[in-house]
């Protein structure tokens, strides 16, 4: 009887929360607009995960005074939303029509008032793909320009709904407030929380790892290294993570539409123990730079970046003369678990035969694809606004028929590709729109082909143009980060 009564309850809160829901009739008289809704964020002829939080969109207000949605799906059954200029939807009820179009389309119509007059905009659609996409991402949210800091989080969202937490911060643990702390690179193995990592820098610095869910801080820097670990790559199966090890430099322009430029004076591959807390060297090329490790799914190669020689009368010159000569090309190692031995380096991408750069390379879940990004030269291309995601076969099992345009926008930086654990959903940091802001975008992926990438969704769509922070890293995830921001806090004392 107690079930039954929680149950009753339950259905009568759903009801109530239901009545509280806008759902307005839509305009019995209007004009044609005769072309698609401009709304923000473009949720237009998208396709979204069956398990994605609702994608609420708005109507600008300073062109219109209220909007008026109709969601109908393939069953015929339809809902209104729109309250002002915002259409925000339960997420009990977006749940329920997912799931009554998991593998379809839901249809939707939007209506504008403008000087009191109703316009109805070409109707489009959102297309709900069957695959699910994980349950979690996590980012640092920073400023756009890095000269300074007050304040930064490494935050976790579930993309189910629109709950957000921190993982940690720069203030809890900052005991140096003139030097500040920056914390950067969370890192996960195989999408799992239980073994992640995180730095943090300048005030009370270091390395910290869970192992197994148990927490510690390291200081991987040694004598014979250039630094302690930097851009990190945990390996599959095994207690072992790959770092580059940087002397990384930041230039600020002043009128340039790039704005920084960040680069390596150094870089090296390092090889992490954890079981024995011990560091040993994969390359050290001293005449050249190494980068962006990552492993493929088996844990049998390990990818980096690497830059070529330049021409023989700039090898003596500062960088700041030279970094626009920089370019990179990826690379592979094989590598054997029982010795720890990395074999002889091949070529896998060559950018630089094509006047480009290439980093972040990313393998796909299931070992056919290598996703990066690539650039006109240099190492960060975040701030390259001719930066662009690029995706390559790595063997014959898949066709060589490849095509993001749905991933990539025109004129803006794409950077730091991430599979999801099926494969089918790539993230990325993209500062389409504006040009200062990196959010996060997600597009499906199924057979070598991207459709249009849509925005993280919020809860308040304005929430998007409000937070002035970057996304910075977003890393998909299977679970969240079960270790409390105070949990953390106390490695460091």
């Amino acid at each position: 009887m107690l079930g039954l009564k929680r149950i009753l309850n339950w259905a009568v809160f759903l009801l109530l929360l239901s009545a509280c829901v806008n759902h307005p009739d839509v305009p019995s008289l209007f004009k044609d607009a005769k072309c698609l809704p401009a709304i923000f964020p473009d949720y237009c002829n998208v396709t979204v995960p069956c398990n994605i939080a609702p994608l609420n969109f708005m109507l600008s207000a300073d062109e219109y005074e209220a909007c008026v949605a109709r969601f109908t799906m393939p069953d015929g059954q339809q809902q209104t939303y729109g309250d002002g200029v915002k259409v925000q939807i339960p997420e009990s009820e977006w749940h329920a029509m997912l799931d009554a179009s998991k593998g379809k389309s839901i249809k939707v119509e939007v209506w504008g008032q403008k000087e009191d007059e109703w316009l109805l905009f070409t109707p489009f659609e959102i297309h709900v793909a069957k695959e699910p996409i994980d349950d979690y991402i996590s980012y640092r949210l920073i400023e756009p320009s890095y000269v300074a800091w007050n304040f930064m989080e490494i935050t976790q969202r579930n993309l189910t709904s629109f709950e957000e937490t921190q993982i940690f911060n720069n203030e809890i643990t900052c005991t140096d407030r003139v030097k500040g702390q920056c914390i950067n690179c969370h890192s996960y193995q195989n999408y799992k929380t239980d073994n992640m990592l995180f730095h943090v820098r300048l005030s009370n610095g270091g390395t910290v790892i869970v192992n197994d869910g148990k927490l510690s801080k390291v200081d991987m820097k040694r004598d014979y290294t250039i630094s302690s670990g930097v851009y990190p790559a945990w390996h599959p199966t095994a207690k072992l993570i790959a770092f580059s090890t940087n002397q990384t430099r930041q230039s600020f322009y002043t009128v340039h539409p790039n704005k920084i430029e960040v680069f390596d004076l150094a870089s090296d591959l390092i090889l992490y123990d954890i079981k024995t807390d011990s560091v040993s060297i994969i390359s050290n090329d001293s005449t050249l730079l190494e980068v962006y490790p990552t492993w493929s799914p088996d844990g049998k190669y390990l990818y980096y970046c690497k830059s070529v020689p330049l021409p023989e009368e700039l090898r003596e010159k500062d960088i700041t003369y030279t970094y626009k000569r920089i370019q990179y090309n990826i690379y592979r190692r094989s590598f054997d678990m029982d010795t720890h031995h990395f074999g002889e380096e091949v070529l896998v991408y060559d950018a630089a035969s094509q006047d480009k750069s290439a980093t972040l390379p990313r393998i796909s879940p299931d070992g056919h694809y290598l996703l990066f990004a690539l650039g006109q030269y240099g190492c960060f291309h975040i701030r390259h606004s001719d930066s662009d995601i690029v995706c390559m076969p790595l063997d014959n099992q898949v066709s060589s028929d490849i095509d993001l345009t749905g991933l990539n926008s025109e004129g803006f930086a794409d950077s730091y590709p991430t599979w999801s654990s099926n494969g089918h959903w790539i993230m990325t940091s993209s500062r389409r729109g504006d040009g200062n802001y990196s959010r996060v975008y997600i597009s499906y992926f199924n057979n070598g082909k991207t459709r249009k990438a849509f925005m993280l969704p919020q809860e308040d769509p304005e929430h998007n143009t409000w937070r002035l922070k970057c996304y910075n890293r977003p890393e998909f995830m299977v679970e969240p980060v079960r270790i409390s921001v105070n949990e953390f806090s106390k490695v460091f004392k």
